[in-house]
């Protein structure tokens, strides 16, 4: 199989090792990642962030094949039960394949904003071990042992740490990929890094562990790595400030969850409403989807229902559902912190819980005052990732086997080393506009 990437060019599965991957994407599990987004509702800032779920996946497992192809170039002074066989290439490429096959409608979007929802990494695992899905029947045809293997690789074990970490670590295929990918799909170019040089300068470090067991891990090559994965982490850094976190994204994505939470509650009550899926029927009624019920679930069937929704006998729910599919998005304002608190000097950093919550207080009676409910059209949106988290997978080894952390290499890194950044905003219906910019700005 032969593909045209938009990102990586050529696509190519084709060895026996790789022949996993057509008949995965033949599973209407993997198909039905074609109906979710990479980035759930960030078309709606980035107009080009259509890209699919389907893509990445098939993106995260090509930049495997690369990966894989560099540890095999490096492994020669391993044992052999350490190296990359042709069994561990097709488990950790299948991996990749699949790392995201349990994602809901609109990816993060719907496990966050519904109440109780599983995380999609169980529902990915649950796809792979069910002897229901197609997924698991495809693996296990080929050897039974298979949905456990790409299961565990996905959870970050394996018996080769090295390419556990390379299916979940700080630098993983899931990364490396959609970094390149969301940066393309939204013209910003801060997520592009070096991906050929970055996997050049790959090479394993001296094995930690006692006599027999120890295990190989992943390091940089030096000086001349060492740009390659700030590089790789400052694109990371760069792209939630500029997209993941970006205040229409935000915006959009917390009114869906105040739509969703609208709809529980009036189905609770009694009320019918035009259109239920019946995954959300089963979460109103404080229960947990079959696998079945989940997987008909994606953004056209929830999108769908919003749409419906807008004929909903209840004034609110359809109030909602109507401002965003007119893209008439909640307003903004950042809560920046106190001067004098010095907590972290990153660029973006949030004032103390007491000071958020006194403000969402602040904009909860302003929306009771304009005869709104504050629960539905007032909110607190704090969003945090740490860009990079140190830990002992990826290390920078120097001539005579001395190798040292990243942060020790970098001043960058050091700077960038287990900070948070964090984004803290109040969101509110337009129409309060004028009376929040006078309560924080003024």
């Amino acid at each position: 199989m032969i593909l045209r990437d938009a990102v990586h060019g050529l696509v190519a599965f084709e060895s026996e090792e790789d022949a996993i991957v057509p008949r995965l994407l033949d599973t209407r599990e993997v198909q039905r990642l074609r109906r979710i987004r990479q980035l759930g509702l960030t078309s709606l800032a980035y107009p080009g962030a259509e890209h699919s779920r389907f893509s990445h996946a098939l993106g995260a497992a090509h930049v495997m094949k690369l990966l894989l192809a560099r540890l095999r170039q490096i492994d020669c002074d391993l044992p052999f039960w350490q190296r990359v066989t042709s069994e561990r290439a097709r488990d950790a490429v299948a991996a990749a394949l699949l790392h995201d096959v349990g994602h809901g409608p609109l990816s993060h979007l719907f496990e966050s904003a519904m109440p109780g929802a599983v995380a999609h990494e169980e529902w990915t695992v649950r796809i792979l071990m069910d002897p229901s899905s197609e997924v698991h029947r495809t693996l296990a045809a080929d050897d039974p042992g298979l949905p456990r293997r790409v299961a565990d690789l996905i959870r970050g074990e394996h018996e080769l740490p090295y390419l556990a970490r390379a299916v979940s670590g700080t630098f993983d295929v899931d990364r490396c990929d959609y970094l390149l990918r969301d940066a393309h799909a939204t013209g910003v170019r801060y997520g592009d890094y070096d991906l050929p040089w970055l996997l050049r300068s790959l090479r394993f470090s001296e094995p930690s562990g006692p006599p027999g067991h120890a295990a190989p891990s992943l390091a940089i090559d030096g000086q001349k790595g060492i740009v390659a994965i700030e590089s790789f982490l400052l694109a990371r850094y760069f792209m939630f400030q500029q997209v993941y976190f970006h205040k229409a994204t935000r915006s959009a994505e917390w009114m869906i969850g105040a739509i969703l939470r609208r709809a529980l509650a009036v189905v609770t009550d009694g009320t019918r409403l035009p259109v239920l899926p019946e995954a959300i029927a089963v979460i109103a009624a404080s229960d947990v989807p079959s696998l079945e019920q989940y997987l008909k679930l994606d953004d056209e069937v929830l999108l769908g229902a919003i749409r419906a929704w807008e004929d909903a006998k209840d004034p609110v729910l359809s109030d909602l559902c109507k401002r965003l599919r007119a893209r008439a998005l909640f307003k903004t304002i950042d809560l920046a912190p106190s001067p004098h608190d010095e907590e972290s000097t990153l660029a973006f950093a949030c004032p103390d819980e007491p000071t958020r919550q006194r403000a969402l207080a602040k904009a909860r009676d302003i929306a009771s005052s304009a005869g709104l409910d504050p629960d539905l059209y007032v909110g607190l949106d704090v969003a945090t990732d740490v860009p990079y988290a140190e830990d002992d997978s990826l290390r920078v080894v120097f001539p005579h086997g001395r190798s040292k952390p990243p942060s020790r290499v970098s001043f960058l890194l050091d700077r960038l080393r287990n900070e948070t950044l964090t984004r803290c905003r109040i969101i509110f219906a337009p129409e309060l506009r004028d009376a929040m910019r006078e309560a924080f700005i003024h």
